[in-house]
């Protein structure tokens, strides 16, 4: 069996014979996202900020962090104070809202910023073009799984049309970063041939109608990207992802299928991946932030394929999860369904 799957070095693949003959994913001097910078605050201070940026045309960032007051975070770029930001924002699922002209992009509505926050954003970086912002963040909202997390959607852009991007500023309107909040930027170019790529494979599996794809024992990083094409081998019936053999009532979400309202689920036993989309494939790309003594912050998106033909349109699902453990980092990943097996592939990355 050979699902597509997003690479993080090479883009799109038909599956793992792709990866093998171009040098084993990231050797070869394929280049792939490196680390250009990292700033993990310890304490005390209104910004976190990476500079001396090289310049690529793109970049991928990932942030975590908790403020010391409930405050607006925002981004700036090259220390840019001026109005030079728009932004569209939806919040839990809400309606659009739109801002222009202002000093900095905003990041999240206050209220949540004493829990974890957890940010996975991409940013095309091209000189001579305004920068177009994709912005994914979600928030742990008060502890335990009886509390569903809260989730926003960002596009933005800096108006800057003359310079590349080589500062990365995440600024509190008021109040301080918690020691232990951290900004990482990773870059990408296609002119890349480094091998010291962010993204280290640490588990790919795949069966045809099998109780469970489970990913055995993984090597333990703070960052983690999952990638996963199944379906439900019993019509009608859900599956989702467990973390270290956990299947108590420990897991809750948030999440939108197709644009419609929320739905939030506490205290279930799973964090779900294809919701009502039946026994169809589907394809959930997902990050997750992996620490052990906080609760463990999961955003995904995901497209199920619906009826075949292109006279059927597909369905699409995004979604923030939580797994309310604070003891231990996640080791090992498993799906977990409703009922009968599953066919499919997943494929699991990991950072420091």
């Amino acid at each position: 069996m050979s699902l597509p799957y997003l690479h993080p070095y090479l883009g799109l693949s038909n599956g793992l014979n792709t990866l093998h003959a171009v040098g084993g994913g990231g050797a070869g001097g394929i280049g792939g996202w490196v680390e250009l910078a990292r700033t993990t605050a310890g304490g005390g201070g209104s910004d976190v900020v990476v500079s001396s940026l090289s310049d690529k045309r793109y970049y991928m960032v990932l942030s975590s962090w908790t403020m010391s007051t409930n405050a607006q975070s925002r981004w700036r770029f090259n220390n840019d104070t001026g109005t030079n930001y728009a932004g569209r924002v939806s919040s839990n699922g809400g309606a659009d809202s739109t801002v222009t002209s202002q000093v900095a992009i905003p990041y999240n509505n206050p209220g949540f910023d004493l829990t974890p926050h957890w940010n996975v954003g991409y940013i095309a970086n091209r000189s001579a073009n305004e920068k177009l912002w994709i912005n994914h963040q979600m928030n742990q909202n008060t502890a335990g799984a009886t509390n569903a997390p809260g989730r926003q959607e960002q596009a933005c852009k800096w108006s800057n049309t003359s310079n590349a991007i080589n500062e990365i500023r995440l600024n509190s309107s008021a109040g301080t970063y918690n020691s232990g909040s951290e900004l990482v930027v990773l870059g990408w170019d296609p002119a890349d041939s480094h091998t010291n790529n962010f993204w280290e494979e640490l588990a790919s599996v795949s069966g045809t109608n099998v109780a469970s794809l489970d990913t055995g024992t993984i090597t333990a990083k703070k960052y983690l990207w999952i990638q996963i094409v199944a379906q439900n081998v019993n019509p009608g019936e859900n599956y989702g992802l467990q973390f270290n053999g956990d299947s108590g009532s420990n897991y809750s979400f948030r999440l939108s299928p197709n644009g419609t309202a929320e739905v939030t689920l506490t205290s279930y036993e799973k964090c779900l991946l294809n919701y009502s989309f039946s026994d169809v494939p589907t394809f959930t790309n997902i990050f997750v932030i992996n620490t052990s003594a906080n609760e463990k912050l999961v955003i995904a998106h995901g497209v199920s394929q619906n009826t075949t033909g292109a006279t059927n349109v597909p369905q699409r699902l995004e979604w923030a999860s939580k797994w309310a453990n604070t003891s231990a980092q996640i080791t090992d990943i498993q799906t977990a369904q409703s009922a009968g097996n599953i066919t499919g592939e997943m494929k699991v990355w990991g950072a420091d």
